[in-house]
């Protein structure tokens, strides 16, 4: 495998460095993801029966133990839920784009490496294969079917160990933009759960206040 990499050139290098800082990021996506894993809906029920019963703080409380991208929304939902909806999603709408983003940390660089890892094994490829046409040049064409074959082998292993990079990176990219997606559906759908539940509390205060 070692004489395989020396074969391919100075490019396998960079594509090498590539496959390490993919790892790097799989890893401490795969960390952070777990770190964050609760039961969600345990919480949002918690949360709820707090604020229905006016306890704000011991809401707040909650989402603090609980951490994660979902109990940050919550706790900004909380934060603001006496204010009424209206404060509740101008408030989200600011503060969510950079819970998302704390989600999506890293994943530009998993993108760049799926694009640039083949280019540069592509560029080896050429490289390779430049070489070996100068060399039969320099022969005067004169070089037999087995010497060439070796040249064109040769040049092809940086394309073959930039899409062997490549493609786990966009698998791993696709796994870890599928789970963002997926807290982002369920924190938008706690977070509307979050408005409902204020603009009806606020609806039964109005109604009661118009019966006194």
């Amino acid at each position: 495998m070692l004489e395989l990499f020396i074969k391919g050139g100075w490019v396998m290098y960079p594509i090498l460095a590539c496959s390490i800082v993919a790892l790097t990021v799989a890893v401490e996506r795969g960390i952070y993801f777990l770190r964050i894993r609760n039961n969600n809906q345990q919480l949002f029920k918690e949360v709820s029966d707090r604020l229905k019963q006016g306890k704000i703080e011991e809401g707040l409380a909650l989402c603090a133990r609980a951490k994660g991208p979902i109990a940050t929304a919550m706790s900004v939902c909380v934060k603001n839920f006496n204010k009424g909806p209206a404060k509740i999603e101008k408030k989200i709408e600011h503060e969510g784009s950079g819970i998302l983003t704390e989600m999506e940390k890293y994943l530009r660089i998993l993108a760049a490496i799926i694009q640039a890892a083949p280019l540069m094994g592509l560029l080896g490829t050429i490289l390779g294969m430049i070489k070996a046409f100068i060399k039969i040049e320099e022969v005067g064409g004169k070089v037999n079917a087995i010497a060439l074959a070796g040249g064109i082998w040769e040049a092809l292993l940086t394309t073959a160990f930039g899409l062997v990079v490549a493609i786990p990176c966009l698998l791993v990219y696709f796994y870890f933009e599928g789970r963002v997606d997926d807290y982002e559906r369920k924190m938008h759908g706690f977070v509307h759960e979050i408005i409902d539940l204020s603009e009806e509390l606020q609806s039964h205060a109005v109604s009661a206040a118009k019966k006194v």
